[in-house]
């Protein structure tokens, strides 16, 4: 084994004028510098001169032996004295032009550690090699740089896209932290049209990020990171109509309306003075603002809302005009607000990602080291597909799709302006469940499309079962002893109903040919017998119980017997005006049935059935086969006999029946509940895992009364 060499013997290579000396020293110095007191020694012995002029002078791998030394360097927060503008400009260009990849793989990293570098308060006052502005001369000589950062991050070698997103990122990062007010925006719009968000989200959806141990991963998971921040810190900026930009964006909403040419009436006497006003008094609230004065309504959105609505009316500028047009000719009251309901989206998306917080933890914990964890920490759980967001990189897109569904979802309900709130309820409903059931592999145009055709009713039903949570949170047990109750009330309900069936009568086929006549079966008011009696044909009318000629005592009836089929429909609550005898028509009556019930049990004794002395208990036996002419009357005849006899139903029918009542019984409930019929302190108890609570202040009902109504939902 070679014995390593001595910082001297190095520093000569370096110098020499053998370019396989100098390659020999730059490939060994990569590994070397590494150990702190080796690189404290090789800057002691005035190495770095020696290293920077290798990597100015060098080429092929000898340079990028050089650059990876020097990396190692300034990983070590060493050897930045020899960072100068040249170095920078050299690296720069090495990473637009240069095909060998170690070379721009070193180059890269050699420029994400100059804009990240860490500096105090005092060395950025006195130091110009950190952040955006250390490289921003070189860009300015080389101003395809950021076009040819982005095409790298389609590479085939993952490291080297780790490090050109790696950089990609280190720009945002200085830009969003350190830029001025009007020059971050720029650049990341610039960066944004060089297609960086389609690069990374095809990284992110790719398999590069379920590889912890690559660097790609990080780089990935801090681009998404970087881009909350962003969001965050948009929304944090507040909108002035003084300033450049913004004025420039109210007027771009308002230009591309195309507002008609405002005239205002002419002097009457009534009215001598010529009106001041040269534009429309309406000019700002026919958009959808509440006021003539937009600006104040950025309040909770900032910056961000005004980019959304921006956005939205480039994006789909004919459409945009159309919406405004139509909603012109509604009363005003019926008007859907176009820019209110842009703002309430934005909000909406925001709170989904939780971007807040997101953004928080990242900004005060979101360092390389951190993020590698994180990953490492998804992939031992599993969780890896969640950690990534690639639609988050898709916000534009997202906020007009749904946009779209606020402005459907507005016309399918026939809402006016007391509806605003309900509405915005029912999209942050349809954006928690399509957008929050997507995978990392989820292309954002599925959500388009599935956004596109969402249903009121399907935001109803889902806005039901969103209340089945929170009320399940909120009563917890209280809603299991409500829901017992309301299962026996429901059940008893259902046999009292099942039993009615019964006492109307029903007809069947006698055979499953259902060819060999016709039976009609009644049970007895005293609900003690069961009689039938046999026809050639299925009659028109209902047979009187004392034509019946056969019956059954159901005292010897054991069990009842059936092969039902799945439900055809669902069953009738009542016979009424679509009971069985009603509805059927001649080719149902004609059709073979399905199913089969069959009542069993033992004959009474009498003069001409006796138990034989060997018999020691009645045998049982088939007392009477029906053939229904459908599933649901099946469901009703079963399940009545078996509630008759005291057991349980088992048909689909009757117990999705019984399930609906439940269900529809405890939402009931829940209206008359108030605040103090729960036992907050129980709750609390619960919630802080029995540790002791203090009495919850409960609200006075003074003034109130129980006048209210409730709207049950479309099924």
């Amino acid at each position: 084994m070679d014995e390593l060499p001595d910082v001297e013997t190095l520093v000569s290579g370096l110098m020499s004028q053998s370019e396989s000396a100098r390659k020999y020293a730059v490939f060994r110095l990569q590994s070397l510098l590494g150990d702190p007191d080796f690189a404290d020694a090789f800057m002691q012995g005035d190495g770095l001169l020696a290293l920077r002029d290798a990597v100015m002078q060098t080429s092929g791998n000898t340079q990028a032996y050089a650059l990876g030394s020097l990396d190692r360097l300034l990983e070590l927060d060493m050897g930045w004295e020899c960072v100068d503008i040249h170095v920078i400009e050299k690296a720069v260009s090495l990473a637009i032009d240069q095909q060998l990849v170690n070379i721009v793989r070193n180059a890269l990293t050699l420029l994400v550690h100059v804009v990240s570098r860490p500096l105090s308060g005092s060395q950025k006052e006195s130091s110009g090699l950190f952040g955006f502005r250390a490289v921003k001369p070189a860009l300015d000589h080389h101003p395809d740089f950021l076009e040819s950062l982005v095409l790298r991050l389609s590479a085939s070698d993952h490291t080297l896209c780790a490090n050109a997103l790696q950089l990609i990122n280190a720009l945002l990062r200085d830009a969003i932290v350190n830029g001025g007010t009007h020059e971050w925006p720029r650049f990341i719009k610039r960066l944004q049209d060089l297609g960086v968000i389609g690069g990374v989200g095809l990284l992110m959806r790719g398999d590069a990020t379920t590889d912890a141990g690559s660097p790609l991963a990080a780089a990935i998971l801090e681009f998404q990171c970087l881009t909350m921040l962003l969001l965050k810190k948009w929304k944090e900026a507040a909108v002035h109509v003084e300033m450049h930009e913004h004025k420039k964006a109210l007027k771009t909403i308002h230009l591309l309306s195309r507002p008609e040419p405002y005239n205002p009436p002419e002097p009457s006497e009534e009215n001598p003075r010529k009106p001041a006003r040269k534009h429309h008094p309406e000019k700002w609230r026919r958009l959808g603002f509440e006021t003539e004065s937009p600006a104040w309504e950025f309040e909770e959105t900032g910056y961000l809302g005004m980019m959304d609505l921006v956005d939205f009316a480039k994006r789909n500028e004919d459409q945009y005009h159309k919406i405004i047009l139509e909603q012109s000719v509604h009363p005003l009251r019926q008007r859907c607000p176009l820019a209110r309901a842009s703002l309430s989206v934005t909000l909406i998306l925001y709170e989904h990602f939780d971007i807040e917080a997101m953004a928080d933890e990242f900004e005060h914990a979101g360092r390389r080291n951190d993020l590698q964890r994180r990953v490492l920490e998804a992939q031992d759980e599993g969780t890896i597909d969640r950690l990534y967001r690639p639609l988050l990189l898709q916000w534009a897109r997202l906020h007009t799709a749904a946009l779209n569904t606020w402005l459907r979802i507005w016309k399918a309900s026939g809402a006016d302006m007391d509806d605003f709130y309900k509405v915005e309820e029912a999209i942050r409903i349809i954006v928690e469940r399509i957008v929050g059931a997507t995978t990392r592999r989820t292309e954002v145009a599925k959500v388009e499309d599935e956004l596109r055709t969402v249903t009121l009713e399907e935001a109803r039903r889902w806005q039901i079962e969103g209340l089945d949570e929170v009320y399940e949170d909120a009563w917890g047990h209280h809603l299991g002893q409500v829901r017992e109750q309301l299962h026996l009330e429901s059940l008893q309900f259902m046999k009292e109903q099942r039993i009615r069936r019964l006492l109307q009568g029903s007809w069947f086929s006698t055979s499953a040919a259902g060819n060999a006549g016709w039976r009609f079966v009644r049970l007895n008011p005293n609900r003690r017998w069961l009689h039938y009696g046999q026809y050639p044909s299925h009659g028109a009318n209902t047979p009187a119980l004392d034509e019946l000629t056969e019956k059954i005592d159901l005292n010897f009836v054991t069990s009842v017997d059936s092969n039902v089929s799945p439900p055809e429909k669902p069953a009738p609550l009542t016979n009424g005006s679509n009971g069985s005898t009603e509805t059927l028509t001649a080719k149902q009556r004609k059709s073979q049935p399905t199913t089969k019930v069959t009542i069993i049990g033992h004959h009474p004794p009498s003069k001409t059935y006796k138990l034989t002395p060997v018999q020691s208990e009645p045998v049982e036996t088939p007392l009477l086969e029906l053939y229904p002419q459908a599933s649901w009357v099946a469901s009703e005849w079963l399940d009545g006999l078996l509630m008759l006899l005291d057991q349980q139903p088992i048909t689909k029918d009757t117990t999705r029946l019984v399930e609906m009542m439940e269900d529809w019984g405890v939402r009931l409930r829940m209206l008359n509940l108030r605040w103090e019929d729960v036992d907050w302190q129980a709750m609390e108890e619960r919630a802080k895992g029995g540790a002791e609570a203090g009495n919850r202040k409960v609200p006075t009902r003074e003034g109130l009364d129980d006048d209210y109504w409730y709207a049950l939902p479309e099924t």
